[in-house]
């Protein structure tokens, strides 16, 4: 028998200075057995980072053809395609062919060595964003998870700033758009 999701009650209070987004983002989330909590840290923050109205997280992991996150207009097109994590770039390519943006929130153990490889094909992309996170950010926030996750996080001057529960994180945000 195959074990089941873990479902994560989500409230993160966005108070994003530098896009002018003050919102409480209430969702829930499942995470797939196969997903590491680092992964859903990865996309809780991906959520609140790109976050407008509309944006959805999709089935994940369980669902190969579809992004983590995204947003869609009314004639079902593609506005805002988000992935975590290091997925091949032809994946991003195929993306930015079909969406208006796409984003990524890179991160992992193996991000130096993907970006080394993978960065001069993904320049071309001219409607990419991408953010990258220290693995080590990622899993001490993940170490901190509960199935009741309540975080204040606030972005200015491109710092992310981030309260769970009695410890507070922070980290600058990296990143960089297509056609550098």
């Amino acid at each position: 028998m195959a074990l089941p999701s873990t479902i994560y009650r989500v409230t993160i209070q966005l108070s994003d200075v530098d896009r002018g987004v003050y919102e409480a983002l209430p969702a829930t989330v499942a995470r797939h057995p196969s997903e590491t909590e680092e992964r859903l840290v990865a996309r809780l923050l991906a959520y609140a980072l790109f976050y407008e109205p509309g944006l959805s997280f999709t089935k994940g992991v369980g669902a190969g053809d579809e992004p983590d996150l995204w947003l869609k207009g009314a004639d079902d097109r593609v506005l805002l395609w988000v992935e975590v994590g290091l997925p091949e770039p032809d994946r991003l390519i195929k993306a930015g062919r079909h969406a208006e943006r796409v984003a990524l929130i890179a991160c992992g153990r193996a991000l130096p060595n993907w970006e080394q490889q993978h960065s001069a094909k993904l320049n071309g992309v001219v409607n990419l964003t991408i953010i990258r996170f220290d693995q080590a950010f990622i899993s001490r926030l993940a170490a901190t998870l509960d199935r009741s996750i309540n975080w204040d996080m606030t972005i200015s001057d491109g710092t992310l700033y981030l309260n769970a529960g009695a410890e507070t994180f922070e980290t600058a945000l990296q990143g960089w758009t297509g056609n550098q």
